[in-house]
């Protein structure tokens, strides 16, 4: 009997695709939250914050709540045909919603710390806040966010009980590494088990290795630029 690799291949597409989506819904609400200061903004933190104390199997749980036949949002897909429950988009979606405040809260502390002055010069030059934002405040708080974006693609990766509650176990759809080492674990087969926990832990070392490498490249690249800059300057 040939071995079933499709956990690798679930929870990849499910760890890249929920990544996507908190980097833009975390860049977002961290950019969006960044001037606002009432308290009503701070209740709203707090419930983005959420799912990030939640033990996950209460999130899933909520999850199962919202999107089964019974929920609002089940119903109202119901009426289109569309289930999510056991289902592959139900693995992004818990992924999503645990990795989110993770995103949120990098992205949040990435964007605060780039110079209010920076800013403002960019706007009296005539930029508009969305080009403010994406010139002037993204390049420069990019190093973090981009950390942020590995921590979440590590987090999605390793998502278990949220995932579990709302998608279930259904090889070849639904069967996450997490997933599997937990149901073979429970089979009593540690064999498969740690050859599972090996192939998490060669993906996670290899993401930081990339990750490592990136920023070793990043910080040579903003040496040199300067150096050559002097140099051309001498040369003139």
């Amino acid at each position: 009997m040939s071995p079933d690799f499709s956990p690798i291949w679930v929870s990849l597409k499910t760890a890249f695709t929920a990544t996507a989506l908190v980097l833009v819904l975390g860049l977002a609400a961290a950019a969006w939250r960044l001037h606002r200061r009432s308290r009503l903004w701070e209740l709203l933190d707090g419930a983005l914050l959420l799912p990030l104390v939640l033990p996950p199997t209460v999130v899933g749980f909520f999850l199962l709540v919202l999107f089964g036949r019974t929920g609002p949002l089940g119903r109202l897909l119901w009426r289109f045909g569309v289930t999510v429950v056991f289902s592959w988009p139900a693995t992004v979606i818990a992924a999503t919603v645990v990795t989110f405040p993770l995103m949120y809260l990098i992205a949040r502390g990435a964007l605060e710390q780039v110079e209010s002055s920076t800013l403002d010069a960019a706007r009296t030059l005539g930029s508009s806040e969305w080009e403010v934002f994406l010139r002037v405040a993204l390049p420069l708080a990019w190093p973090g966010i981009l950390a942020g974006t590995v921590l979440a693609f590590a987090r999605a990766l390793g998502e278990f009980g949220a995932t579990l509650m709302l998608a279930g176990n259904i090889p070849g759809r639904t069967e996450t590494i997490p997933v599997a080492i937990f149901f073979a674990i429970e089979a009593g087969d540690t064999r498969h088990a740690l050859g599972w926990a090996a192939v998490v832990l060669v993906i996670s070392l290899a993401t930081l290795a990339a990750m490592g490498a990136w920023t070793r490249y990043q910080r040579a690249y903003l040496v040199r630029g300067p150096v050559r800059a002097e140099r051309s300057q001498r040369g003139a």
